[in-house]
């Protein structure tokens, strides 16, 4: 919708939200921490998203680059969230950055087949999941708002495949409409670098 109508999908997303102060600083704080509007290289995109999940407001950017085979690689993720209080820092962090991980394997390549009435894939040889040298460098800014504890580990998960895929879009000018990303075809896609 951001790009319908020629608006920049953070100031979008802030005027939809200007009666929700909560969602307005923690859009704030994604859009200060992950440098939102900083050129990147060519091929690479940044993309947005926003949403309440278990009662914690997340924010999450992610950066992307597509390479000329057609790959996506998550080169970065920012995370804000306002999760009312957070009662082990160290322990949320973990649990939102775990959850953003378990929600970029299920964007990038996870796909469940049935075969023969039965699921095909076993285990982790058929069923890709994020490996430590394929995983994005996160970042997670907490901003305690002093409201009643939300949730921690889940609230980051619905977010990053809008996040990752908006980032395509902004690399590629291709929407993804169709998980896993791995089974699009983004080579026709790539701008020749000089």
């Amino acid at each position: 919708m951001a790009h319908a109508a020629k608006q920049d999908p953070f100031a979008f997303r802030k005027k939809l939200i200007k009666d929700q102060p909560r969602f307005q600083s923690v859009l704030d704080l994604v859009y200060e921490k992950s440098n939102w509007g900083a050129p990147l290289p060519a091929n690479w995109g940044r993309g947005i998203a926003i949403a309440q999940s278990f009662g914690s407001i997340v924010a999450e950017v992610a950066e992307v680059e597509v390479g000329v085979d057609g790959k996506v690689k998550v080169h970065r993720v920012v995370c804000a969230v306002d999760p009312g209080f957070a009662i082990h820092p160290n322990g949320f962090i973990a649990q939102m950055e775990s959850g953003i991980i378990y929600g970029l394997a299920a964007a990038m390549t996870g796909e469940i087949t049935i075969e023969n009435g039965a699921v095909a894939q076993g285990n982790f040889h058929n069923y890709p999941v994020t490996r430590m040298n394929e995983a994005p460098k996160i970042e997670t800014h907490i901003m305690n708002s002093g409201n009643p504890p939300g949730g921690a580990g889940e609230p980051s998960t619905p977010l990053i495949a809008p996040a990752v895929t908006n980032a395509i879009f902004d690399a590629t000018g291709i929407r993804i409409r169709q998980l896993p990303i791995s089974k699009n075809d983004l080579r026709a896609s790539i701008r020749p670098t000089t």
